[in-house]
């Protein structure tokens, strides 16, 4: 029995060190990570207008955003280099068309996961990169505290948007009766909320927090209703076929949280490669191997990364926290230790 049992063992651990070789050997690049790289730039979304705090254009005639600069994280990972990309403004209707027939990469465009993009439009996503909810604003002057009380209000709101779908699914669940007005880009159904024309404006809360600074009247006049109406996943999607292109914005994300938790950051990226204070960060920096070789792409491309555009606490203060003009309070999307649900997958 003992023999019998050795022998199994002993092939059991020479199947183990075959498989752990083989998947040590360098992987090829994804598909689509080949495309990227044999055409030199990536193409991303941006806004048909002026998406504040995810895409906009600055005075300069720049685009920046939180979105923005995932697209810019990716290139550099990829490409090495974040200026390598093209922008392409499109409206909310027009993100999932333009990712099907291939005029942009991936659709970096706070895309919802949701069930009938993933099983009807042969979309695939990352995990969630940004967590916010459905909420509404509403004028002072109605005196409206809740939504539970837009009875026979009008709304406005953006076509093509899951927020319309999440207040129209709750509002009719409440049996509360409304008249919604859509309108292709957000600076119309702003101007419309603003002149009058809707007793309320549905939205993404983190936007509409930022929205109600400069809303007629601002803050003082403008109240985000407390109702979160769902809490909604925002991800990255991309075409279905290519599982290795899936994994490899993955960890691109991951490494982005997992940087910001070892304390790496755009400052002192060379000090921390120069001397990793953990096995988790001399990965991330390329110390160590495995980063690269498990995607296609250079080992040192978290390195790369983080150089360009910082770690994910990084890009959110930048684009919408304390370094922005909005300051917005991070909430969900802080660290699992810092009171948010963010975490990183495992590094290993």
């Amino acid at each position: 029995m003992k023999k019998i049992a050795t022998t199994v063992i002993t092939a059991a651990a020479a199947i183990f060190v075959s498989v752990a070789s083989a998947a040590a050997a360098p992987a090829e690049p994804s598909p689509t990570v080949k495309t990227i790289l044999q055409r030199g730039k990536l193409l991303c979304p941006g806004h048909n207008g002026s998406y504040r705090g995810f895409a906009e254009i600055d005075d300069k005639g720049n685009w920046k955003g939180l979105d923005i600069d995932l697209c810019r994280a990716t290139a550099a990972a990829i490409l090495g280099d974040p200026k390598k990309i093209e922008i392409l403004p499109l409206g909310w209707a027009q993100r999932i068309p333009a990712l099907q027939s291939g005029e942009i990469d991936l659709s970096v465009k706070l895309t919802e996961w949701t069930m009938s993009r993933d099983t009807e439009l042969n979309l695939q996503f990352s995990q969630p990169y940004f967590l916010g909810g459905t909420q509404f604003i509403v004028h002072k002057s109605l005196d409206i505290q809740s939504a539970n009380n837009l009875e026979g209000a009008t709304i406005c709101g953006e076509a093509g948007t899951s927020t319309i779908r999440h207040a129209s699914n709750w509002l009719t669940g409440k049996k509360i009766k409304y008249n919604l007005v859509q309108f292709e880009k957000q600076e119309e159904a702003q101007a419309a909320y603003n002149s009058g024309r809707c007793d309320a404006f549905i939205g993404f809360g983190a936007n509409l927090a930022v929205f109600r600074l400069d809303a007629k009247g601002g803050p003082t006049e403008n109240i985000l209703l407390p109702e979160l109406i769902n809490l909604s996943p925002q991800s990255i999607g991309m075409r279905q076929g290519d599982d290795r292109f899936v994994d490899t914005i993955n960890w691109i994300l991951n490494v982005l949280i997992a940087a910001e938790a070892e304390g790496i950051t755009s400052a002192n990226v060379d000090e921390m490669r120069a001397s990793p204070k953990s096995p988790v960060a001399a990965k991330i920096l390329g110390v160590d191997a495995g980063l690269g070789d498990r995607l296609g792409l250079p080992n040192d491309w978290g390195y790369r990364m983080i150089k360009a555009v910082g770690n994910y606490g990084e890009l959110f203060e930048r684009n919408l926290g304390a370094k922005s003009s909005y300051k917005l309070d991070r909430g969900y999307n802080n660290l699992w230790n810092k009171g948010g649900l963010l975490y990183s997958m495992t590094l290993d």
